[in-house]
Protein backbone atom coordinates (compact mmCIF):
# COMPACT_ATOMS: atom_id res chain seq x y z
CA UNK A 1 0.00 0.00 0.00
CA UNK A 2 1.00 3.67 -1.01
CA UNK A 3 1.39 6.01 1.98
CA UNK A 4 0.15 9.15 2.41
CA UNK A 5 3.30 10.52 1.61
CA UNK A 6 3.63 8.02 -1.86
CA UNK A 7 0.25 9.74 -2.62
CA UNK A 8 0.95 13.70 -2.63
CA UNK A 9 4.00 12.66 -4.26
CA UNK A 10 2.39 11.38 -6.98
CA UNK A 11 -0.17 14.10 -7.23
CA UNK A 12 2.41 16.55 -7.29
CA UNK A 13 3.70 15.01 -10.11
CA UNK A 14 0.68 14.68 -12.23
CA UNK A 15 0.21 18.25 -11.92
CA UNK A 16 3.96 19.04 -13.12
CA UNK A 17 3.00 16.72 -15.89
CA UNK A 18 -0.14 18.54 -16.99
CA UNK A 19 1.44 22.46 -17.01
CA UNK A 20 4.27 20.36 -18.74
CA UNK A 21 1.41 19.26 -21.54
CA UNK A 22 -0.28 22.15 -21.07
CA UNK A 23 2.89 24.11 -22.06
CA UNK A 24 3.84 22.12 -25.10
CA UNK A 25 0.52 22.50 -26.23
CA UNK A 26 0.46 26.33 -26.43
CA UNK A 27 4.30 26.11 -27.82
CA UNK A 28 2.71 24.06 -30.33
CA UNK A 29 -0.33 25.77 -31.11
CA UNK A 30 1.77 29.25 -31.84
CA UNK A 31 4.36 27.00 -34.17
CA UNK A 32 1.25 25.77 -35.84
CA UNK A 33 -0.29 29.35 -36.44
CA UNK A 34 3.37 30.82 -37.86
CA UNK A 35 3.84 27.99 -39.82
CA UNK A 36 0.11 28.70 -41.29
CA UNK A 37 1.65 32.53 -41.05
CA UNK A 38 4.92 31.85 -43.30
CA UNK A 39 2.82 29.67 -45.57
CA UNK A 40 0.15 32.60 -46.41
CA UNK A 41 3.43 35.02 -46.98
CA UNK A 42 5.29 32.34 -48.96
CA UNK A 43 2.07 31.89 -51.01
CA UNK A 44 1.61 35.74 -52.27
CA UNK A 45 5.45 35.52 -52.63
CA UNK A 46 4.82 32.74 -55.34
CA UNK A 47 1.38 34.52 -56.75
CA UNK A 48 3.53 38.16 -57.19
CA UNK A 49 6.50 36.81 -58.80
CA UNK A 50 3.82 34.76 -61.30
CA UNK A 51 2.01 37.67 -61.56
CA UNK A 52 5.34 39.58 -62.35
CA UNK A 53 6.63 36.67 -64.89
CA UNK A 54 3.51 37.18 -66.64
CA UNK A 55 3.50 40.82 -66.78
CA UNK A 56 6.83 40.90 -68.36
CA UNK A 57 6.25 37.60 -70.81
CA UNK A 58 3.54 39.48 -71.96
CA UNK A 59 4.91 42.87 -72.58
CA UNK A 60 8.08 41.78 -73.92
CA UNK A 61 6.27 39.41 -76.42
CA UNK A 62 4.20 42.26 -77.28
CA UNK A 63 7.58 44.38 -78.12
CA UNK A 64 9.02 40.69 -79.87
CA UNK A 65 6.65 42.09 -82.95
CA UNK A 66 8.30 45.07 -83.44
CA UNK A 67 11.04 44.86 -86.48
CA UNK A 68 14.02 45.12 -84.95
CA UNK A 69 16.57 46.48 -87.08
CA UNK A 70 20.38 46.57 -85.61
CA UNK A 71 22.93 49.98 -86.79
CA UNK A 72 26.45 49.25 -86.95
CA UNK A 73 28.22 52.86 -87.45
CA UNK A 74 26.38 55.32 -86.07
CA UNK A 75 29.36 58.61 -86.03
CA UNK A 76 28.71 60.90 -83.16
CA UNK A 77 31.01 63.30 -82.12
CA UNK A 78 31.94 62.94 -78.56
CA UNK A 79 32.30 66.44 -78.03
CA UNK A 80 28.69 66.62 -78.81
CA UNK A 81 27.64 64.12 -76.62
CA UNK A 82 29.03 65.75 -73.46
CA UNK A 83 27.46 68.81 -74.96
CA UNK A 84 23.61 67.00 -75.29
CA UNK A 85 24.50 65.42 -71.63
CA UNK A 86 20.55 64.95 -70.46
CA UNK A 87 18.93 65.08 -73.87
CA UNK A 88 17.69 61.69 -75.76
CA UNK A 89 17.26 62.91 -79.04
CA UNK A 90 15.30 60.44 -81.71
CA UNK A 91 14.39 60.82 -85.01
CA UNK A 92 11.47 59.26 -86.60
CA UNK A 93 11.16 59.01 -90.42
CA UNK A 94 7.96 58.58 -92.38
CA UNK A 95 8.76 57.05 -95.15
CA UNK A 96 7.89 57.39 -98.85
CA UNK A 97 6.72 53.31 -99.33
CA UNK A 98 3.41 51.44 -98.78
CA UNK A 99 2.92 48.12 -97.28
CA UNK A 100 6.12 46.56 -95.39
CA UNK A 101 8.51 48.12 -97.53
CA UNK A 102 11.47 49.98 -96.46
CA UNK A 103 14.30 49.54 -98.13
CA UNK A 104 15.50 51.87 -101.15
CA UNK A 105 12.73 54.80 -100.36
CA UNK A 106 13.00 58.61 -99.13
CA UNK A 107 11.91 59.87 -96.27
CA UNK A 108 9.38 62.70 -96.64
CA UNK A 109 8.99 62.75 -92.94
CA UNK A 110 12.30 63.64 -90.93
CA UNK A 111 11.08 64.31 -87.10
CA UNK A 112 14.01 65.10 -84.68
CA UNK A 113 12.37 64.30 -81.10
CA UNK A 114 13.71 65.79 -78.39
CA UNK A 115 13.59 64.85 -74.78
CA UNK A 116 14.93 66.27 -71.69
CA UNK A 117 14.99 63.80 -69.39
CA UNK A 118 14.96 66.19 -66.45
CA UNK A 119 11.60 67.72 -67.15
CA UNK A 120 10.06 64.95 -69.78
CA UNK A 121 9.74 67.97 -71.90
CA UNK A 122 9.82 67.19 -75.53
CA UNK A 123 10.33 69.61 -78.71
CA UNK A 124 9.89 68.32 -82.14
CA UNK A 125 11.65 69.73 -84.82
CA UNK A 126 10.57 68.82 -88.59
CA UNK A 127 14.05 69.03 -90.60
CA UNK A 128 12.22 69.99 -94.38
CA UNK A 129 12.90 66.97 -96.95
CA UNK A 130 14.22 68.92 -99.56
CA UNK A 131 16.98 71.06 -97.58
CA UNK A 132 20.44 70.92 -99.14
CA UNK A 133 23.11 68.81 -97.04
CA UNK A 134 26.35 66.78 -97.25
CA UNK A 135 25.32 63.65 -97.48
CA UNK A 136 28.52 60.99 -97.09
CA UNK A 137 29.44 59.36 -100.66
CA UNK A 138 27.02 61.40 -102.51
CA UNK A 139 27.96 65.10 -101.80
CA UNK A 140 25.49 67.51 -101.37
CA UNK A 141 21.83 66.66 -101.95
CA UNK A 142 18.46 66.50 -100.36
CA UNK A 143 18.48 65.31 -96.83
CA UNK A 144 15.28 63.24 -98.27
CA UNK A 145 17.49 61.15 -100.52
CA UNK A 146 19.64 59.71 -97.57
CA UNK A 147 17.63 57.69 -96.57
CA UNK A 148 17.22 55.88 -100.17
CA UNK A 149 20.88 56.29 -100.38
CA UNK A 150 21.46 54.34 -97.43
CA UNK A 151 19.01 53.79 -95.14
CA UNK A 152 18.39 54.66 -91.34
CA UNK A 153 22.49 54.28 -90.76
CA UNK A 154 23.12 56.85 -93.74
CA UNK A 155 20.21 59.38 -92.74
CA UNK A 156 21.22 59.56 -89.46
CA UNK A 157 24.66 60.34 -89.41
CA UNK A 158 23.73 62.64 -92.34
CA UNK A 159 21.88 64.52 -89.16
CA UNK A 160 24.48 64.17 -86.92
CA UNK A 161 27.16 65.48 -89.35
CA UNK A 162 25.64 68.61 -90.46
CA UNK A 163 23.18 69.37 -87.27
CA UNK A 164 25.97 68.51 -84.29
CA UNK A 165 23.18 66.32 -82.73
CA UNK A 166 24.08 62.80 -80.44
CA UNK A 167 21.22 60.88 -82.39
CA UNK A 168 21.75 57.01 -82.24
CA UNK A 169 18.11 56.22 -82.34
CA UNK A 170 15.83 55.17 -84.93
CA UNK A 171 11.98 54.96 -85.47
CA UNK A 172 10.41 54.37 -88.90
CA UNK A 173 6.80 53.85 -90.40
CA UNK A 174 5.56 53.70 -93.71
CA UNK A 175 2.06 55.29 -95.44
CA UNK A 176 0.15 51.62 -94.27
CA UNK A 177 1.39 51.70 -90.38
CA UNK A 178 -0.24 56.01 -90.09
CA UNK A 179 -3.25 54.57 -91.39
CA UNK A 180 -3.36 51.69 -89.08
CA UNK A 181 -2.22 53.57 -86.27
CA UNK A 182 -5.00 56.26 -86.57
CA UNK A 183 -7.81 54.04 -87.04
CA UNK A 184 -6.93 52.12 -84.23
CA UNK A 185 -7.17 55.31 -81.72
CA UNK A 186 -10.50 56.06 -83.43
CA UNK A 187 -9.80 58.92 -85.90
CA UNK A 188 -7.99 62.27 -85.95
CA UNK A 189 -9.70 65.75 -84.96
CA UNK A 190 -8.08 67.72 -86.81
CA UNK A 191 -8.93 71.33 -88.17
CA UNK A 192 -9.20 71.24 -91.72
CA UNK A 193 -8.84 75.05 -94.29
CA UNK A 194 -10.75 75.61 -96.80
CA UNK A 195 -7.51 75.80 -99.00
CA UNK A 196 -6.54 72.61 -97.92
CA UNK A 197 -9.96 70.19 -99.53
CA UNK A 198 -9.37 69.52 -102.61
CA UNK A 199 -5.83 68.93 -102.29
CA UNK A 200 -6.97 66.22 -99.38
CA UNK A 201 -9.33 64.40 -101.61
CA UNK A 202 -6.88 64.12 -104.35
CA UNK A 203 -4.65 62.58 -102.59
CA UNK A 204 -6.91 60.18 -101.09
CA UNK A 205 -7.98 59.28 -105.04
CA UNK A 206 -4.39 58.30 -104.73
CA UNK A 207 -4.40 56.21 -101.86
CA UNK A 208 -7.33 54.20 -102.63
CA UNK A 209 -5.37 53.96 -106.14
CA UNK A 210 -2.75 52.86 -104.41
CA UNK A 211 -3.12 50.48 -101.63
CA UNK A 212 -6.32 49.38 -102.55
CA UNK A 213 -8.55 49.64 -99.42
CA UNK A 214 -11.59 50.70 -101.16
CA UNK A 215 -13.02 53.85 -101.48
CA UNK A 216 -12.42 56.69 -98.34
CA UNK A 217 -15.17 59.40 -97.84
CA UNK A 218 -13.85 62.78 -99.09
CA UNK A 219 -13.69 66.25 -97.12
CA UNK A 220 -17.21 67.84 -97.92
CA UNK A 221 -16.44 70.99 -95.33
CA UNK A 222 -13.92 72.89 -93.52
CA UNK A 223 -13.53 73.00 -89.99
CA UNK A 224 -12.98 70.44 -86.95
CA UNK A 225 -13.63 66.94 -87.82
CA UNK A 226 -12.89 63.52 -86.78
CA UNK A 227 -10.06 62.69 -89.40
CA UNK A 228 -10.01 58.33 -90.34
CA UNK A 229 -6.69 56.87 -91.12
CA UNK A 230 -6.61 57.37 -95.04
CA UNK A 231 -7.87 60.73 -94.51
CA UNK A 232 -5.23 61.75 -92.17
CA UNK A 233 -2.82 60.69 -93.98
CA UNK A 234 -3.72 62.18 -97.10
CA UNK A 235 -3.81 65.40 -94.75
CA UNK A 236 -0.16 64.76 -93.76
CA UNK A 237 0.97 64.46 -97.07
CA UNK A 238 -0.54 67.55 -99.36
CA UNK A 239 2.32 70.07 -100.37
CA UNK A 240 0.41 72.59 -102.92
CA UNK A 241 -1.09 75.04 -100.69
CA UNK A 242 0.70 78.07 -99.06
CA UNK A 243 3.67 77.42 -97.54
CA UNK A 244 4.04 74.06 -99.65
CA UNK A 245 6.53 71.11 -98.34
CA UNK A 246 7.13 73.89 -95.01
CA UNK A 247 3.28 73.72 -94.06
CA UNK A 248 3.64 69.72 -94.76
CA UNK A 249 6.08 69.30 -92.23
CA UNK A 250 4.10 71.61 -89.62
CA UNK A 251 0.97 69.23 -90.54
CA UNK A 252 2.98 66.43 -90.25
CA UNK A 253 4.28 67.67 -86.37
CA UNK A 254 0.38 68.34 -85.83
CA UNK A 255 -0.56 64.83 -86.44
CA UNK A 256 1.85 62.96 -84.29
CA UNK A 257 1.00 65.43 -81.66
CA UNK A 258 -2.75 64.95 -81.70
CA UNK A 259 -1.91 61.14 -81.64
CA UNK A 260 0.03 60.96 -79.41
CA UNK A 261 -2.34 63.28 -76.76
CA UNK A 262 -5.11 60.78 -77.53
CA UNK A 263 -2.84 57.54 -77.29
CA UNK A 264 -2.20 59.14 -73.82
CA UNK A 265 -5.85 58.88 -73.18
CA UNK A 266 -6.40 55.40 -74.57
CA UNK A 267 -8.20 52.70 -71.60
CA UNK A 268 -6.05 49.49 -71.14
CA UNK A 269 -8.45 47.21 -74.19
CA UNK A 270 -8.01 49.67 -76.26
CA UNK A 271 -4.03 50.44 -75.75
CA UNK A 272 -3.74 47.02 -76.02
CA UNK A 273 -5.77 46.48 -79.56
CA UNK A 274 -3.12 49.72 -80.69
CA UNK A 275 -0.12 47.73 -79.61
CA UNK A 276 -0.86 44.86 -81.61
CA UNK A 277 -1.19 46.67 -84.77
CA UNK A 278 1.45 49.52 -84.35
CA UNK A 279 4.47 47.12 -83.02
CA UNK A 280 4.73 44.86 -86.28
CA UNK A 281 4.65 47.92 -88.57
CA UNK A 282 7.27 49.80 -86.43
CA UNK A 283 11.23 49.70 -87.62
CA UNK A 284 13.49 50.79 -85.27
CA UNK A 285 17.13 49.86 -83.84
CA UNK A 286 15.97 50.48 -79.81
CA UNK A 287 16.32 47.55 -78.26
CA UNK A 288 13.28 45.94 -75.86
CA UNK A 289 14.81 46.56 -72.77
CA UNK A 290 15.31 50.33 -73.83
CA UNK A 291 11.73 50.21 -75.02
CA UNK A 292 10.48 48.53 -71.33
CA UNK A 293 12.94 51.22 -69.89
CA UNK A 294 10.66 54.37 -71.50
CA UNK A 295 7.58 52.55 -70.45
CA UNK A 296 7.26 53.93 -67.09
CA UNK A 297 7.83 57.60 -68.06
CA UNK A 298 5.79 57.74 -71.63
CA UNK A 299 2.68 58.79 -70.46
CA UNK A 300 4.33 61.99 -68.41
CA UNK A 301 6.15 63.25 -71.73
CA UNK A 302 4.56 66.95 -72.90
CA UNK A 303 5.08 68.50 -76.18
CA UNK A 304 6.08 72.11 -75.18
CA UNK A 305 7.71 73.00 -78.85
CA UNK A 306 7.13 72.21 -82.68
CA UNK A 307 9.14 74.02 -85.11
CA UNK A 308 10.35 73.47 -88.93
CA UNK A 309 13.94 73.66 -89.67
CA UNK A 310 16.21 75.31 -91.45
CA UNK A 311 14.50 79.02 -90.39
CA UNK A 312 16.19 80.80 -92.62
CA UNK A 313 16.24 79.25 -96.07
CA UNK A 314 15.69 80.11 -99.70
CA UNK A 315 14.96 77.98 -102.73
CA UNK A 316 17.55 77.39 -105.90
CA UNK A 317 17.53 74.99 -109.14
CA UNK A 318 20.51 73.49 -109.61
CA UNK A 319 20.44 70.08 -111.30
CA UNK A 320 16.98 70.13 -109.61
CA UNK A 321 14.86 71.81 -106.76
CA UNK A 322 16.70 72.63 -103.45
CA UNK A 323 16.14 74.17 -100.24
CA UNK A 324 19.24 75.76 -99.01
CA UNK A 325 19.73 76.62 -95.53
CA UNK A 326 20.83 80.34 -95.28
CA UNK A 327 23.62 79.21 -93.81
CA UNK A 328 23.75 76.30 -92.67
CA UNK A 329 26.01 77.52 -89.76
CA UNK A 330 23.15 79.95 -88.79
CA UNK A 331 20.89 78.05 -88.54
CA UNK A 332 22.26 75.00 -86.67
CA UNK A 333 23.06 77.52 -84.11
CA UNK A 334 19.50 78.50 -83.72
CA UNK A 335 18.80 75.30 -83.22
CA UNK A 336 20.82 74.28 -80.44
CA UNK A 337 19.69 77.12 -78.51
CA UNK A 338 16.20 76.68 -79.04
CA UNK A 339 16.26 72.84 -78.48
CA UNK A 340 18.73 72.80 -75.70
CA UNK A 341 18.83 76.39 -74.33
CA UNK A 342 22.55 76.79 -75.16
CA UNK A 343 22.75 80.72 -75.20
CA UNK A 344 26.53 80.75 -76.90
CA UNK A 345 26.65 77.84 -78.78
CA UNK A 346 29.80 77.54 -81.45
CA UNK A 347 29.20 74.92 -84.48
CA UNK A 348 31.88 72.14 -84.67
CA UNK A 349 34.71 72.48 -87.85
CA UNK A 350 32.29 69.59 -89.70
CA UNK A 351 29.37 71.86 -89.66
CA UNK A 352 31.64 75.13 -90.65
CA UNK A 353 32.87 72.72 -93.91
CA UNK A 354 29.33 71.47 -94.74
CA UNK A 355 27.99 75.31 -94.54
CA UNK A 356 30.98 76.36 -96.43
CA UNK A 357 30.82 74.03 -98.93
CA UNK A 358 26.96 75.12 -99.86
CA UNK A 359 27.56 78.64 -99.69
CA UNK A 360 30.43 77.99 -102.34
CA UNK A 361 27.59 75.84 -104.71
CA UNK A 362 24.46 78.01 -104.01
CA UNK A 363 26.16 80.97 -103.70
CA UNK A 364 23.85 81.74 -100.58
CA UNK A 365 25.33 83.48 -97.59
Amino acid sequence: MYSFVNIMEGMKKQKMSKKAYKGETLRGRKKKRIRKILNVLLFFCIMLVVFFSLCVWYVYSKLSKVNYVKLENIEVNEGIVEQLKGYRNVVLFGVDARANTYDGTRSDCIIIVSINQDTNDVKLTSIYRDTYVFIDGYGYDKITHAYAYGGPQLAINTINKNFDLNITEFVAVNFDAVIDIVDAVGGLDIDVKSDEIANMNECISMIDNDLGYGYTPRIKHTGLQNLSGKQTLAYSRIRYTEGGDYKRSERMRSVLSIGYAKIKKLNASKLNNLVDILLPKVYTNISTSEIMSLLPTATKYNVILSIGWPYEVQGITLDKWYAVPVTLEDNVERLHKELFDTEDYEVSNKVKECSEGICKRTGYR
